[in-house]
């Protein structure tokens, strides 16, 4: 995989940068609560790639919980540049990832 984006000045524009961080680490039913803010964050897809780039084991990034982004991963083992694939893809599930619904990250990436 290649770097993290240096660039971090998206952060500062997150709903969630003002609050309390370890909000986004929360677990079970508390995630769908974050999840619901991220679908309204301008820098979703950002905070999303960022947290794919750099394989986040924890907390809800970009919408996606922990086990979300672990099998988008594991069903996109190819993939080098994630904030390239979240914004220019045609796969079905890049599309859903940019729309401003909770994506099903899970039934998609099912076998």
């Amino acid at each position: 995989m290649s770097g993290v984006n240096d660039d971090q000045s998206w952060a500062a524009r997150a709903l969630c940068a003002s609050g309390e961080p370890d909000a986004l680490f929360v677990q079970g039913a508390s995630q769908r609560q974050v999840r619901l803010r991220c679908m309204e964050c301008e820098v979703r897809l950002e905070c999303l790639a960022d947290a794919l780039q750099s394989q986040a084991n924890f907390g809800v990034w970009g919408g996606l919980t922990e086990r979300e982004r672990r099998a988008l991963l594991r069903f996109h083992p190819d993939v080098e540049d994630w904030a390239q694939w979240l914004a220019d893809s045609d796969d079905p599930l890049a599309e859903e990832l940019r729309s401003p619904q909770v994506p099903r990250v899970l039934a998609r990436v099912r076998r």
